[in-house]
Parts: structure tokens; C-alpha cells; sequence
């Protein structure tokens, strides 16, 4: 497959001579200055749980996880590295209780804390998020470019509005420094996989910096016909335009060519270890997306004690489908029947402004904002997606996409959304901290249908609460409560249609509580948490019309998170997670007015974990890790089982220079024959065999 713009992934070397341009302009910039060259190592320190780290996900007020009344992970750029992970689901799923579901019709998804999809798992960049059209995120991908990566975990409505019951997900960029740096990355794999990145950072004359970050990988995904492709160009710079006031401009463009797998069919109800390596899409398929964003940030210290900030956001998304996407085996026949003949279009664009004031003086630290966006969202399809063929297991012509429904405009949306949102840290205490903040959300969708049917408006709005204590037994231990309050879209926001155009927003509430403690010196690290977590409003049946749908289903979760990082001796760490997760239908009707009330919700897991053991000296790195995800229903009528599955992987390191760092990657070392997600009741995709990879790191 091809980009549809192949200067930004086929090839690298006109942004490798830009940033070439860059740094040598920086060092000029340097050496005018006398400022001395700064060489970063490879061997970036971040262990542990990170604690005493500031975070940027959970609150706008800069807390500590110590501070805060809520449960969080942070994976840094170092240790994603170090384990090798090559995309952002793989390092967010060895978070605690973050599961994948993602397929190529959503793009990228999961699930935590019994809730699933984008609709309730919220993913940003840079705390920016795009809204979520016919359910399908794109990005972030890939980890290059990223400082780190934050997982909020329950309700953070908060700071991000609506669908954020699950879990909130946010990829920090790494950010423009005046001291000159570069790094490179190289690499070669199984699947004939090749990647490579560069990065690089510097001054701009006397009061600015800029950072650029280019990425590119191939892949054939290990199946027939599996190529992938991705490709991006982040940019940021800053300029201090007075002693007070700061301008910060980002600008990225990313191209993607998933892998066009739809899953494999079961073969007499189990996976078929002799048909790992098919692809029953057909051979012209196409996934392909497009995202491009821009940020302009300016920001004004009018005292020492009060800061205010405005960020103007620009976001375009094109996604394009079409594929033969269902597949049956015929178990008489011995052949594969394939059908779903589906073209889908998307084309998005959003506009949005962050207006926000903070205080910070004395006992108090206080934010407070407005927040407004403009969506355009047209969706293109050739529904009711006829077309059909027969081929056999293996060996066959995949065909072309022939279906006798043209692609047409179906409908376009417009949505304006206003926000306000204020938040308060107050130290009651020095060992007590209160944390209280509430949030308004107000959406306005208009659709107007292409096909000639009936368009309307819809008006929706939500409030969202948060109270929290965090009492500190000790300056290393300490206690936390919180009860929050969230809310989800039934549909997706940007898709809403007639039927759904009369629903409003579920709304869900949390209870939780934990422990978090650092001990002998940050040598040892853990975190607890139990919670509880309430939705209502979901879609059900009306028991007296079994043929009409209404609000007035409710599912709720309740659980249990443990998570730890312990220093074995100088050069050992161990590093542990494991959730448990009881959810479960409390008031469902599906067709026939039959009772879900009980139920697991599908793609739920009741329990997962992951384990890593690292070695870290002078010279030689290497970790060695597992991830076990529990077996999980595909209906809510838990008529059928996903299988539990447990996987090994491992990466060793070796440090040929300060500067120089080559890695082999090994993943799925017990070559295990497992279902990523299932994509129906007869048709699961499957996780990649075992595969390694070896990589080239340069940084100075």
C-alpha cells in the first residue's frame, strides 16, 4: 500500500535535513551564547510509580500522585523503550486493568473499570482530544515524540467533559528545550517490519526553541496481504514574546495504513491454528487515515500568584474503509462465505478554544476556564453494504471489492460545545488536602441528512462534580477518598441520529478510595484502590412496548486495583499490576424483553495483570515480561467466551557508548495461538506470533 502522501512516511530525509538545518542554527545559536553542549544519555532514569511526579491528566493544578484523590499511571518515554514497546496500546495495556479491543472499524480502543469503546475511554495528545466520530480514534499511535503517557482511571469529566466513565488516556508530548539534542532510532524485525525516527530540539535566537519529531514504519503484519504503514512530523516551538508572556505553536500531520485484517472465522466454534496466517479481506482492500493538528498557545503571568492562558486548537481527520469485513465458515463445505461489502468516508474538522485562568498563592490553588468547539463531521458509505463471495481456507484469488451499493453522502453534523469548569486544591491542612471541582458541558448537534430524509437538532448538556481528600500519614504515605460524578454519550456525539437524537447523556458516579506509599527512598513503591462505579440512562427496552427502545437501563462495576514497584538490589526492579473487575447489567431488556440484569458486559475481563522484571546496569539492560487478560464475553447475553490468555515477552539492551544503545525486541515468546478482541460471534482477530525485532538508538 501507498500513502496518499508519501513525503511524510516513504521517505525521511527532507525532514532529517531540516532538523540537520535546525540544530545547526541552534548551535551557532549556543556558541554565540557561550552555552555549553548537553549530552543526554541513554539511560534515562524514570523507575518506579513516579509518586512525587507532577501530572498533567488528572488535575490542571500540576498535583503530585500523592497528592491526588484518584488512581493513576505514568509510563515514560524510557520505560516504554526499554520494554519495547513499539505502539501506545501495547504500553497502556500493561497499565493496571487497561485492556485492548481495538479492530480496525474503531481504530484504536479499550476497556477499563467495566466500561468499553470510545465512548466512554477518553484518548487525548497534549490534552488536546479530539471528538469521537462513529466511534473511531486514530490516534495517538505510536510513542516517538511522547515524554510520557498518562492513564486516569474512573470518571475525569472534570477536566475533559463527557465519556470518561472508563478511563482517561493522555500522550504528553516531549517539549522544545534550548539546550541542543538529537536522537535517531532504526529498526529491522520479523513481518519484513522496518521503522525509523529522528528528534531533535534547540534554541531559536536568544528567546525561543523549537522540538521536531518524524517517524515512519512497514510492516506486513505476519498474515497474507497484512501491510501497514504509518508515518508522522510533529513540530512545536516557543518563544518567550515578553519576560510575561509566552507563544507556544504546535503543528503535526499523521498518515496511517492500518493492517486491513478483520479477524479470522471460527472453525466448529475455536480458533484454527492452520488458518493463523489468513486474510479473507479482499485484495484491493483500503483502511487509510489522515489526521492533522494545530495549537497556538499564549500565555500571560500577570502576577506571581495568577496565570492566564488561551489555546486555540485546529484538528482535521480523513478516514476512508472499504472492505470485505464478515467472514463464516462453512464447516460442509469447507469454504469461507464472505459478505459486509462495506465503504465507509469520514471527514472531520474542529475547532476548539481553552480560555483559562489559574491562581496559586497561599492555601489555595485554584483553575478555573471556558471551553468552546466547532465540529464538522460528513459520513460517506455505500450502505446496505451488499456483496458476496466464496473462497477457500487458503490458497485463494482474494478477489476485488465488488458490491452493487454505491458510496454516497449519507449525512452531515454540525455540534458546538461550550464548557465551564473550576477546581480547587486547598491544603486544609499541611497533611490534608481537599480537592473540589465541577463541571458544565453543553452540546449542540444539527444534522442534516444527504439522502433527502428528515434532519433535526439536538440539545444536550451535563454537570460532573468531583470531591476528594488525600490525608498524608507521613510524607511518604498517604490515604485517599473520592466521589465523582461523570457522563457518556449513548452514540457517538458527531454521529447521533434521528432515533437517538431524543436520548440524553448517561450519567455515572464513583466511589473510591486507596493508599499510596513510597518507601525507603522511592526503593519501593505501591498503590491501592477500591471503587465503585454507577451508570444510568443506558439504552434498553421498554418492558410495555418490546419494540421501542428507552432510557432506562443501568450497569454498574465495582473493583479492585493493586499495583507496585520494588528495587530487588542495584541493578533488579520488579514491577507488578493486577486488577479485578466485577461488572455486571443491573437493569437491561433486549429484544423480546429478555432480562440482561446480572450479565457481564462484553470485552469485560475479571481479571488482569502484567508483571516485569528489568535489569538495568552500566552496559547491559534487559526486562522480562507477562501479560495475562481473562477470559471476557463477546454478548451481553454472555453466551459465548472470548478465551483467557496469558503472553511473555522480553527486550535486552546493550549500551555499546554513552550515546549508543542497541535493543532486541522479543515478543509472544511462547508463540501463543490467542483472540485479541472478537470482531462477531464467529470471527476473532488474533494477536501477532512470535516475532523479534532489534533496534538502533542513537542520542546526543
Amino acid at each position: 500500500m501507498i500513502l496518499s502522501r508519501p513525503v511524510h512516511t516513504t521517505s525521511l530525509r527532507p525532514v532529517v535535513a531540516a532538523v540537520a538545518l535546525l540544530c545547526a542554527h541552534s548551535a551557532l545559536a549556543q556558541q554565540a551564547e557561550s552555552m555549553p553542549t548537553v549530552t543526554v544519555q541513554a539511560e534515562a532514569l524514570h523507575e518506579g510509580l513516579g509518586l512525587t511526579r507532577q501530572n498533567a491528566t488528572a488535575s490542571r493544578l500540576n498535583l503530585t500522585a500523592m497528592e491526588l484523590p484518584a488512581s493513576l499511571d505514568t509510563l515514560s518515554a524510557d520505560t516504554m523503550q526499554a520494554r519495547g514497546d513499539l505502539l501506545v496500546k501495547d504500553a497502556v495495556t500493561r497499565t493496571t486493568g487497561l485492556t485492548d479491543i481495538s479492530s480496525p472499524g474503531n481504530g484504536v480502543a479499550y476497556s477499563a473499570r467495566g466500561f468499553s469503546g470510545n465512548g466512554a475511554i477518553a484518548l487525548l495528545e497534549n490534552g488536546q482530544r479530539p471528538q469521537v466520530g462513529s466511534g473511531t480514534a486514530t490516534y495517538p499511535a505510536d510513542p516517538w515524540g511522547y515524554e510520557y503517557i498518562e492513564v486516569l482511571r474512573g470518571p475525569g469529566s472534570i477536566v475533559y467533559g463527557s465519556g470518561t466513565t472508563g478511563a482517561t488516556i493522555n500522550a504528553v508530548r516531549k517539549a522544545p528545550q534550548r539546550a541542543t539534542t538529537f536522537e535517531a532510532m532504526a529498526g529491522v524485525g520479523d513481518g519484513k517490519a522496518l521503522r525509523g525516527g529522528v528528534g531533535a530540539t534547540g534554541a531559536i535566537g536568544e528567546k525561543g526553541a523549537f522540538r521536531i519529531d518524524a517517524y515512519a514504519d512497514r510492516s506486513d503484519g505476519f498474515i497474507d496481504r497484512g501491510n501497514s504503514r504509518h508515518g508522522k512530523v510533529l513540530s512545536s516551538l516557543t518563544y518567550a514574546l515578553t519576560n510575561d508572556l509566552d507563544l507556544d505553536l504546535s503543528l503535526d500531520h499523521l498518515e496511517q495504513k492500518p493492517q486491513r485484517y478483520f479477524g479470522t472465522p471460527l472453525v466448529n466454534g475455536r480458533i484454527a491454528g492452520e488458518l493463523r496466517h489468513q486474510n479473507y479481506d479482499v485484495g484491493d482492500a483500503d483502511i487509510s487515515f489522515t489526521d492533522d493538528k494545530a495549537v497556538a498557545r499564549l500565555t500571560w503571568r500577570m502576577t506571581p500568584a495568577l496565570t492566564i492562558s488561551n489555546e486555540l486548537a485546529y484538528m482535521k481527520a480523513h478516514r476512508n474503509w472499504r472492505n470485505a469485513e464478515y467472514y463464516y465458515y462453512d464447516t460442509q463445505a469447507k469454504v469461507v462465505d464472505r459478505s459486509d461489502y462495506i465503504a465507509i468516508q469520514h471527514d472531520q474538522e474542529q475547532t476548539g478554544n481553552r480560555l483559562e485562568a489559574r491562581w496559586n498563592a497561599g492555601a489555595n490553588r485554584v483553575v478555573a476556564g471556558w471551553e468552546a468547539a466547532s465540529i464538522n463531521f460528513q459520513h460517506n458509505n455505500n450502505s446496505p453494504y451488499g456483496g458476496a463471495s466464496v473462497v477457500a481456507p487458503t490458497g485463494f484469488n482474494p478477489g476485488t471489492f465488488d458490491s452493487p451499493d454505491p458510496v454516497l453522502p449519507n449525512f452531515r453534523t454540525h455540534t458546538t460545545t461550550n464548557a465551564f469548569y473550576a477546581e480547587d486544591a486547598y491544603d486544609i491542612t499541611s497533611s490534608l488536602l481537599l480537592l473540589a471541582g465541577m463541571r458544565h458541558d453543553q452540546y449542540k448537534v444539527e444534522r442534516v441528512s444527504l439522502l433527502g430524509a428528515a434532519g433535526f437538532t439536538s440539545r444536550l448538556n451535563s454537570n460532573a462534580v468531583r470531591l476528594g481528600l488525600t490525608w498524608k500519614l507521613a510524607a511518604d504515605t498517604s490515604v485517599y477518598g473520592q466521589v465523582s460524578s461523570g457522563s457518556d454519550p449513548v452514540t457517538s456525539l458527531l454521529s447521533l441520529n434521528l432515533a437517538n437524537s431524543r436520548y440524553k447523556l448517561t450519567s455515572s458516579r464513583q466511589v473510591e478510595t486507596g493508599v499510596k506509599q513510597s518507601l525507603a527512598n522511592g526503593k519501593a513503591e505501591w498503590t491501592a484502590a477500591l471503587y465503585r462505579i454507577s451508570k444510568d440512562d443506558i439504552i434498553t427496552r421498554d418492558p410495555a412496548h418490546p419494540a421501542l427502545s428507552i432510557q432506562g437501563g443501568s450497569q454498574s462495576s465495582r473493583g479492585a486495583e493493586l499495583s507496585a514497584s520494588v528495587k530487588l538490589a542495584q541493578a533488579w526492579r520488579l514491577e507488578a499490576n493486577a486488577a479485578y473487575t466485577d461488572a455486571q447489567f443491573d437493569q437491561l431488556l433486549e429484544s423480546g424483553n429478555v432480562s440482561r440484569a446480572g450479565n457481564r458486559p462484553s470485552d469485560v475481563p475479571k481479571i488482569s495483570a502484567n508483571l516485569w522484571l528489568n535489569y538495568r546496569a552500566d552496559v547491559w539492560r534487559a526486562a522480562l515480561g507477562a501479560r495475562y487478560v481473562g477470559e471476557r464475553f463477546i454478548d451481553n447475553a454472555n453466551s459465548q467466551v472470548l478465551p483467557s490468555y496469558a503472553t511473555i515477552d522480553a527486550s535486552l539492551g546493550w549500551n555499546i557508548s554513552r550515546n549508543l544503545l542497541v535493543q532486541l525486541n522479543l515478543r509472544n515468546l511462547t508463540n501463543k495461538l490467542y483472540a485479541s478482541t472478537s470482531y462477531s460471534d464467529v470471527q476473532y482477530l488474533l494477536g501477532d506470533r512470535r516475532h523479534g525485532e532489534l533496534t538502533v538508538q542513537w542520542r546526543y
